[in-house]
């Protein structure tokens, strides 16, 4: 047999799909889209399961791929085990309603024996054991004798979730020779050993499970296939393990050049070589498809598996940033068959490297807590690690579960994992609750069904690119959450049309807003939304008159308000393409908000934007609006448009055909939205804010049109108020406060200096006027106006010139008394407490506080009562003395 690489396997599946008649679609992003139920793509026919359920059209019946895929329910068993990994690529093909098993089955026969010159004597199948037709095939057609098929019951050979479209399976085994095997006689794909390695399975999709349990045969049967990339290359390379494959194998070769160690010479090693092997192909695919590192949802599988990969660096001695480095080899591998990782080259590793920096920082921290909460644990002779501590480590300060399992281990503690499942449910309810209160709805999907009828209308035809007004015919009316035949004036609705110029809510862009008008009646529009199935909802209340369902209606739209949200639309546009020119081409969109009055972009990048580089930005922008370039829209397919370099929103779903907006000579992107004709129309861009929304995030708020011209009206307002108030010129008003600002920082400093000089005499005067009181010098003075730092001061200076005795001073400052007590050493030793007097002091002016033998200071409600204050603390501190006598 030969040895073929693992990206020459992958071009080789599709090559001979795409000769069978099947349409090559590349990988779909990893993040899931429009679907729910799983944080990412997990098997080859996932992001394919519209096709198959029939709620999108699919762009060819035959279609294969080579699939990108995470699982991390396994992770736990990464790097023990050969086969065990979190990054997969799952070659498949796949048939919606075209071809069955009569074809399907000889094709992969043909891959194995011919294409790849497997010998056919090394490969066995299994059938689900009611699969007669399959048993035939394989049998009469491909010449497989009898002994090397073996049925097999529903848990090994039947693919079904629930109720829906099921099937038969049928998978092929490679025997990997009788050494690899029990021994035992009769050694088949039964008995489980290692002998027998499944490659591929063919699932047969040809029943509609019913709710009663029966099997109805599908009208359209499909072909679901899926074959993973790794497993084959293993078989055709002659490996046991994943990670002896070609480009794998680079992958760990290169951990170990920087480890300065050699794989396979200690166990323990070689488990962490293997987890980052794995974990640092995952991390970068992520981050290639827009995942970002957090600490919820997909966010927090990618910060988990780098963390861990980080770790295990840790254990192997590696003691620098080192995962950005191997991100590279793992792009040098696959960016051939996945481009977009080449052009994001530089922004992955600078996720990488911020992410791992971050890791640095919290194992440091969560290490300390961690030994604090350990040696807490042991003075108690406990044996376990509180849940709820755990739990604190993890959602507080981010130290990785798995981590405080492995640390808890090694000083033979157990952890409370029941607690820490409790507070995580805890933690994913309370997440539950705020999503629920953010998601509420006027318009549930019931009320569409009832609404459109049993038999539902086509999608609304959208017409409003170029016309600002249609004819229309209303074909559904929804007030207060139910389908009616009416409403009237007053009446809350939700008007869905056969068609429309209103744009629905996208990609951004709010919705239209306007009017639909009948001959009865008249309805507001506030916003539209489009439907699941397509269908316009035009939200909005009934101001006059009646709407019926039948009849025929108008639809306008605010004309200026569309305009308005057009020059913010085109303008991020060109603010997206000013951004990479500026600061580099790791910068991609990341959300973006189109609103009349502004525009809200947001982007990657690792650092604040400088002052410099907004000016630079915004003056991009400008030169390219006042160049009137022409703003063209095209529809074409999206294999097309990609290869003119349109730019699309990495993990962003696209149809087979396409509308590109195109910015003469300037900016090309995929784009639904509406948009000015040329850049001129735009008037003015003027960006209003710069800030980070989240770790290399950033999000730039700006303004177009009459909304930056209102803006630098109002800045031109604030200017001529200030340069009034300055009773200088506009343009002499900076001048004339730097001016005033050195004026009256010499007044200050002139002003300090005459205090002090103030403050001095009244400390000599204070000391001039002390009594004694049992021997003890005693000073009891008022210096209005100073603030409690400026009295302690000064109360420190009388005690250190007086060396023996009693200070007391208070000051009135903002219509507040203030009070500092303080004592020398030898006072303190006969009975003196500072705190006591204080208090007592203060009580007198309507307030309180305390303090320490030697020093305490309290504040008053009422300044005028400070002279009967002082009175009273003559007479605190002669009570203090007789008593210590």
């Amino acid at each position: 047999m030969e040895k073929p690489g693992l990206n020459e396997l992958r071009e080789r599946f599709l090559k001979f799909f795409e000769n069978k008649g099947h349409l090559r679609l590349p990988s779909f992003s990893l993040v899931p889209r429009n679907d729910p139920s799983i944080l990412l793509i997990n098997a080859g026919m996932t992001p394919l399961k519209p096709y198959f359920t029939g709620k999108e059209t699919p762009p060819s019946r035959r279609v294969t791929t080579c699939q990108k895929c995470v699982r991390v329910i396994d992770i736990e068993n990464v790097g023990k085990t050969s086969r065990h990994a979190t990054f997969f690529e799952m070659l498949g093909n796949f048939s919606f309603g075209d071809y069955f098993k009569k074809e399907a089955i000889p094709w992969a026969w043909e891959f194995f024996t011919v294409e790849l010159g497997i010998p056919g004597e090394r490969l066995s199948v299994s059938i689900y054991e009611e699969d007669d037709e399959a048993f035939e095939i394989w049998n009469r057609d491909v010449g497989l004798p009898p002994e090397k098929i073996f049925r097999m019951g529903k848990e090994d050979n039947f693919w079904e979730h629930g109720t829906g479209p099921c099937g038969p399976c049928s998978e092929i085994y490679f025997d990997r020779g009788a050494d690899k095997g029990c021994g035992k006689p009769g050694c088949s794909p039964r008995c489980g050993c290692d002998r027998h390695i499944e490659v591929w399975n063919l699932v047969f999709t040809q029943f509609d499970r019913q709710e009663d349990g029966s099997y109805k045969p599908l009208e359209n049967k499909n072909i679901d296939t899926g074959m993973g990339l790794e497993r084959l290359a293993c078989v055709m390379q002659g490996v046991d393990s994943i990670f002896e494959v070609d480009a794998i194998k680079s992958v760990l070769k290169h951990i170990c050049g920087i480890a300065g160690l050699e794989y396979g010479r200690d166990c323990d090693k070689d488990v962490s070589i293997r987890i980052i092997t794995d974990h640092i192909r995952s991390a970068s695919m992520l981050i290639s498809d827009g995942v970002m590192p957090s600490n919820e949802g997909r966010g927090y599988v990618l910060r988990r598996l780098m963390r861990r990969a980080a770790r295990h660096g840790k254990l192997l001695g590696i003691r620098r940033g080192f995962l950005a480095e191997l991100a590279d080899t793992v792009i040098d591998l696959s960016g051939k068959a996945y481009p977009h990782m080449e052009e994001r080259r530089g922004y992955i590793k600078k996720v990488i490297d911020i992410e791992e920096e971050k890791f640095g920082a919290t194992v440091d921290q969560g290490l300390g807590i961690l030994s604090r909460l350990i040696e807490e644990v042991k003075s108690r002779d406990a044996d376990m690690l509180p849940g709820d501590m755990v739990f604190k480590l993890h959602d507080t300060f981010g130290f990785p579960l798995d981590l405080t399992r492995e640390i808890a281990q090694e000083n033979a503690l157990k952890i409370d994992v029941e607690g820490f499942e409790k507070e995580m449910a805890a933690q994913r309810e309370k997440s539950r609750e705020a999503l629920k209160s953010r998601e509420g709805s006027a318009w549930e999907k019931d009320a569409f069904g009832e609404a459109l009828g049993k038999n539902g209308n086509p999608a609304t035809e959208f017409v409003g690119y170029g016309e600002y007004s249609c004819e229309a015919k209303v074909i559904a009316i929804i007030n207060n959450n139910e389908a009616v035949r009416y409403a009237q004036e007053g009446d809350s609705v939700a008007i869905a049309l056969d068609r429309t110029s209103f744009y629905a809510e996208s990609g951004g862009q709010v919705g239209d807003t306007g009017w639909i008008s009948s001959r009865n009646g008249k309805a507001r529009i506030n916003g539209c939304k489009k439907a699941a199935d397509g269908i316009y909802l035009h939200i909005g209340t009934v101001e006059s008159g009646v709407i019926e369902k039948g009849e025929a209606a108008k639809a306008e739209i605010d004309v200026k308000r569309r305009m308005a949200i057009a020059r913010n639309h085109t303008a991020t546009h060109l603010l997206h393409k000013a951004l990479k020119n500026i600061l580099g081409e790791h910068v991609n969109q990341a959300g973006s908000l189109v609103e009349p009055e502004r525009l809200r972009f947001d982007f990657t990048h690792f650092e604040a934007v400088t002052q410099d580089e907004i000016e630079r930005i915004e003056k991009e922008v400008n030169e390219k609006i006042m160049e009137s370039l022409e703003v063209i829209t095209r529809e074409m397919p999206v294999d097309e448009a990609l290869k003119l370099g349109a730019a699309a929103l990495f993990g962003e779903k696209y149809g087979s055909v396409v509308r590109v907006v195109s910015i003469d000579g300037y900016s090309l992107e995929l784009c639904g939205g509406t948009h000015l004709k040329t850049t001129s129309q735009a008037g003015l861009f003027k960006i209003e804010g710069e800030g980070g929304i989240a770790a290399g995030i950033r999000r730039i708020e700006a303004l177009t049109g009459e909304a930056a011209l209102k803006y630098l009206k109002g800045r031109e307002a604030l200017l001529n108020a200030v340069a009034d108030a300055l009773k200088a010129a506009p343009q002499e008003a900076v001048k004339k406060a730097e001016y005033m600002a050195r004026e009256l920082k010499d007044a200050k400093k002139e002003i300090e200096k005459l205090r002090a000089g103030l403050a001095k005499s009244a400390i000599e005067e204070a000391l001039s006027k002390s009594a004694e009181i049992e021997g003890l010098r005693f000073v009891a003075a008022r210096f209005d106006g100073m603030d409690a730092q400026e009295l302690r001061n000064a109360s420190d200076e009388l005690r250190n010139k007086m060396r023996s005795g009693i200070v007391v001073l208070a000051s009135a400052k903002d219509g507040r008394a203030n009070f500092i007590v303080s004592a020398t050493k030898d006072a303190v030793e006969r009975g003196v407490h500072s705190g006591e007097i204080v208090k007592e002091v203060a009580r007198a002016a309507g307030g309180g506080g305390g303090g320490r033998p030697d020093m305490a200071q309290a504040g008053g409600k009422d300044a005028s009562k400070i002279d009967d204050a002082l009175k009273q603390a003559a007479k605190v501190v002669e009570k203090q003395l007789m008593k210590s006598n």
